[in-house]
């Protein structure tokens, strides 16, 4: 734009065009026709038609600026930095698989990496994959899910570790995390009864949570039998 101004185009046409360049639509035969008669260059005028995107230099100053925000608390708040990165721009993340400790994650890596039909998702996978091993080599690990510290979709602090959120389980959707977390605010759960019928959760999810031990010590039902009363 700079350029066209100081051959004499006028500056609010000096903008648009540049706009149009930047956008990839080229020129229209009157933008061309007044640049010609400003004597822009052939080879600036050809260069404007065939320029699909440029980037405008704002979008890079602002780029670089950022990636050295994001620098910084990677370094000086690393469990801040992987809870931001894996509740926002991580969309794998498997609490099985990667959350289990850095052996059982890299035993997974291996069998991906070996699989000759791995689908699309696998791959990404396969990339937040390597995040998670970084987060591991620099000595930081995972809490189990929490059922009343875990939040619904949002990776937390929690003792020097970090709580995976709900929906880092497989199968598990952002609405039924939300409907968890909820119903652990509004009390404890007596039975893993009181937790499905409260949270609308799958006997999948219940089985899986019971099996990576989140439910706890928390009995099947809120029935209390003879022996039960017996015992205490």
């Amino acid at each position: 734009m700079l350029n066209l101004i100081a051959w004499g185009v006028e500056p609010e046409h000096s903008f648009k065009i540049m706009e149009a360049v930047r956008k990839g639509k080229g020129l229209t035969p009157d933008q061309e026709k007044e640049m010609r008669e400003h004597g822009v260059p052939d080879w600036y005028i050809k260069s404007c038609k065939r320029i699909k995107y440029m980037f405008p230099k704002a979008h890079a100053a602002a780029y670089v600026m950022n990636a050295f925000r994001i620098a910084y608390y990677k370094i000086n708040y690393p469990l801040a930095y992987y809870a931001a990165m894996f509740s926002i721009r991580v969309t794998t993340f498997d609490y099985v698989i990667m959350a289990q400790g850095r052996k059982v994650l890299e035993a997974k890596y291996e069998e991906l990496a070996k699989s000759s039909e791995r689908s699309p998702r696998e791959d990404e996978m396969m990339k937040d994959m390597l995040i998670v091993r970084e987060m591991y080599a620099r000595g930081f690990e995972f809490a189990p899910i929490d059922l009343y510290k875990s939040g619904a979709t949002r990776f937390r602090i929690l003792d020097g570790k970090l709580l995976p959120s709900f929906n880092s389980v497989a199968g598990l959707g952002d609405s039924n995390a939300v409907a968890i977390e909820t119903a652990a605010k509004e009390g404890p759960f007596l039975s893993k009864d009181d937790f499905r019928n409260r949270t609308h959760t799958s006997q999948t999810i219940v089985d899986l949570f019971d099996e990576y031990g989140i439910l706890g010590d928390i009995p099947e039902t809120n029935q209390i039998s003879l022996f039960d009363l017996m015992s205490g």
